[in-house]
């Protein structure tokens, strides 16, 4: 483990090094690169002080219980032989952990839409619980949400939503959301009081920087609309509404949220290029999860995830078969435990992977 740790910290000083020189600090890819490295790196650092502590406190300890004659000596040795006994092996599991290869990707902020599916007006109402859900976790989490386009379904809640979250490791924790989720509950719409199975499908998008991918202007066809959700006068009578249509795949991104049609057409962009970068991600998933056989993250969005069954107040994550008997909590955001657990078996599996080199 130590020798380990060694030598990242040779690469840590290397980054520490480059971080400062001038040509770098002027590239901003390589900039922003190195600086998520460093802060990783710096973390990985932080426990290998701990880790040299806690083996030479149990050195110490073992050369005084070997040698020293003096009784109140050798028990207070113990104590600390005992204690660091109990203590390394918790640390090393935590260092392992932390020497799993990140997602790049994880880091980023991300672009989330809900779409109901099957289940007409319930299954819209069903996909605004699902974004109350995800906007109160964000919330939890000190991230910022901010609503790019929605269509609203004709008893509530939408057909669709698409917003942007940003904050620290955003996309790493809510790609977790991606999938399938389904619904069984009395609809409101519901007369005869029978149970319903409605879904709503999430995706999650990593939101792509300008050099993360480059989108030629020439093949974006621009339209310019009427915004058609609430915000007086101004928002439904002038042409502030965005869409863009890449022409070369079809893909469409559109922003209706701000007054101003420079603000909605810069959001539409972020989108695009997003939708655009995961494209690239989504093939590459695949293929990372066929070869380690994982459906925690397989970047499926026909897969589905998990179902909220209202009249058990049961969970139930299908990808790790955990339920949970909490439903209220859950749909108002509590998803901590879940997503701990996902990243866990991800966790768990990514470290199979590289066990021997560690």
């Amino acid at each position: 483990m130590l020798d380990k740790l060694n030598f990242i910290k040779q690469r840590f000083d290397e980054v520490s090094d480059l971080i400062i020189q001038p040509d770098i600090m002027s590239n901003q890819k390589r900039y922003i690169e190195l600086s998520k490295e460093y802060k990783d790196l710096k973390a990985i650092m932080d426990e290998r002080e701990i880790y040299i502590e806690l083996t030479d406190n149990l050195k110490e300890a073992n050369d005084i219980i070997s040698n020293e004659s003096d009784a109140e000596m050798v028990e207070m040795a113990k104590l600390q032989y005992d204690e660091a006994k109990v203590e390394l092996p918790n640390l090393e599991e935590k260092i392992r952990m932390m020497l799993i290869p990140k997602d790049p990707e994880d880091a980023k902020n991300a672009v989330v839409e809900v779409r109901a599916g099957a289940g007409g007006d319930e299954a819209s109402i069903f996909a605004g619980d699902i974004f109350r859900m995800l906007s109160k976790y964000c919330e939890h989490k000190g991230w910022k949400v901010d609503v790019v386009d929605y269509n609203e379904g004709t008893n509530g809640g939408y057909k669709e939503i698409q917003f942007e979250v940003s904050g620290d490791d955003v996309y790493g924790t809510l790609k977790y959301e991606a999938g399938v989720h389904r619904v069984q509950r009395v609809p409101q719409t519901e007369t005869q009081g029978r149970v319903h199975t409605s879904a709503a499908t999430v995706m999650v998008f990593p939101e792509a920087e300008e050099f993360d991918i480059e989108v030629n202007p020439k093949e974006v066809r621009v339209d310019y609309f009427c915004s058609s959700g609430p915000g007086g006068q101004s928002v439904n009578t002038t042409y502030s509404a965005v869409r863009l249509t890449h022409e070369p795949t079809g893909i469409v991104a559109q922003c209706q949220d701000q007054k101003s049609q420079h603000k909605n057409k810069e959001k539409a962009f972020r989108v695009l290029r997003s939708r655009l970068y995961e494209m690239e991600l989504a093939k590459k998933q695949a293929e990372d999860a066929e070869k380690r056989g994982s459906m925690v993250t397989s970047g499926d969005r026909s897969a589905k995830i998990r179902t909220y069954n209202y009249s058990q107040s049961r969970v139930t994550d299908h990808r790790i078969n955990l339920t949970l008997y909490d439903l209220d909590n859950i749909i108002n955001g509590d998803l901590e435990k879940i997503i701990n657990e996902l990243k866990l078996v991800d966790n768990t599996e990514k470290l199979k992977n590289i066990s021997d080199d560690l």
